[in-house]
């Protein structure tokens, strides 16, 4: 059995259009998962590399919203366009997107 050396979630929640909060993306960002899927696909880094949805992040109003474990990368406004370069750069390099990463005070889940 290999153990994973990246894992992505991928924000797919939806909420209701009324919520106050909203969604990262009213889409649920299905493409923006498979896009990640079909990337890791393509340059043959499955079983090692995953990609899935998860529910809510708390990160809404920064979505759509990536966190890559086990190194605890999160990035904000992530678009399509945006996954090779996380590929090639984050999963393949070691190196974090700066202008993509949510920084640790923004980070909800970490506001006092």
């Amino acid at each position: 059995m290999s153990q994973f050396t990246h894992h992505i979630f991928v924000c797919c929640n939806q909420r209701e259009p009324a919520n106050s909060r909203g969604c990262c993306d009213p889409s649920g960002n299905e493409k923006l998962r498979d896009a990640f899927k079909s990337e890791i696909k393509k340059r043959g880094l499955k079983p090692l590399v995953r990609a899935n949805s998860s529910g809510c992040l708390d990160q809404c109003e920064l979505g759509p919203t990536v966190v890559i474990y086990p190194q605890a990368i999160w990035y904000g406004g992530v678009k399509i366009e945006d996954v090779p370069r996380i590929v090639e750069e984050t999963i393949v390099g070691g190196r974090v997107i700066e202008e993509l990463r949510i920084p640790d005070e923004q980070l909800n889940c970490r506001k006092k």
